[in-house]
């Protein structure tokens, strides 16, 4: 229960950061950078009357259907959930801290502000194995009936609502929308690498015995054990990998340094891991 409460406010955290971007940094500069909050924030300027935060929701539910019509139901309940919770975000930010212009005459400078502000937000959402809906249903179903990748259907979508804008809003506000599509992605991925960030260290030393025993006795990780041999010499070698945080690297390698100055130490950046004490698979 206390895990689920977690990821149920996380998925909420995160909404809101991504909210807060749409509200107070797209919205009033007429920055549409793609997926639901795009559509609506292009919607809104074609009809003034109804929020920006009320078209999300209401695209959210078009999507929807048009994604179990075409695909049947494939959504999570957590993204349905955070879809929508990211939509009433936005609505009740019109309504209790109405913005009437732009924070700034800098549009640079709030656009990317905004965006690593939702970029933060998306990461904890995908974290959770979650996402916020919207283009995703448009790449899947792009990509069930002409074969168009997932990741290339998302960016065609989002820029294609980047396209509209700048029809809309001028080339200005279009050239805005198109560097917000790409910044939003790159600071995504940069985003979730900070929550993953594991390490895979290989060590190779003649005191292999008690680097093992620190490793599991003192940091609580398992490691592999394999056996080597050197080129020059074929000399016997064990081979220690094992995976770590940043916080237990530095003790590891603190511990390593005092007892086998020669050790030779390799360590690689692990874009994600799967299984055991780390992520799910499923």
């Amino acid at each position: 229960m206390t895990k689920k409460l977690i990821t149920f406010l996380l998925m909420n955290l995160g909404a809101f950061f991504v909210a807060v971007n749409v509200h107070f940094f797209l919205s009033p500069n007429n920055l549409a950078t793609g997926g639901v909050s795009g559509m609506s924030i292009v919607l809104n300027s074609l009809f003034p009357g109804i929020s920006i935060g009320l078209f999300m929701i209401f695209v959210n539910i078009v999507l929807f259907i048009l994604g179990v019509i075409f695909l049947g139901f494939q959504f999570g309940a957590k993204t349905i959930y955070t879809s929508f919770a990211l939509s009433g975000y936005v609505w009740l930010l019109e309504l209790v801290a109405p913005v009437t212009a732009p924070l700034s005459d800098d549009i640079l400078i709030q656009l990317i502000i905004g965006q690593c502000i939702a970029a933060i937000g998306m990461g904890i959402v995908f974290h959770q194995r979650a996402s916020t809906g919207g283009t995703d249903i448009i790449a899947m179903i792009l990509n069930k009936y002409i074969k168009v990748e997932i990741g290339r259907a998302v960016l065609f979508s989002d820029l294609a609502v980047a396209l509209s804008s700048s029809l809309l809003f001028g080339a200005q506000a279009g050239m805005y929308a198109f560097f917000g599509v790409i910044l939003n992605g790159l600071m995504i991925d940069y985003t979730l690498q900070q929550f993953n960030a594991n390490k895979e260290v290989v060590i190779i030393s003649q005191k292999s015995a008690l680097i093992r025993a620190f490793i599991v006795g003192e940091l609580g990780r398992g490691a592999t054990i394999h056996t080597a041999k050197g080129a020059f010499n074929y000399e016997q070698k064990e081979v220690i990998t094992t995976i770590l945080g940043r916080k237990d690297l530095s003790r590891l390698k603190n511990y390593i340094g005092k007892q086998d100055e020669k050790a030779f130490i390799t360590v690689h950046n692990m874009n994600e891991i799967l299984g055991q004490n780390f992520k799910r698979l499923a």
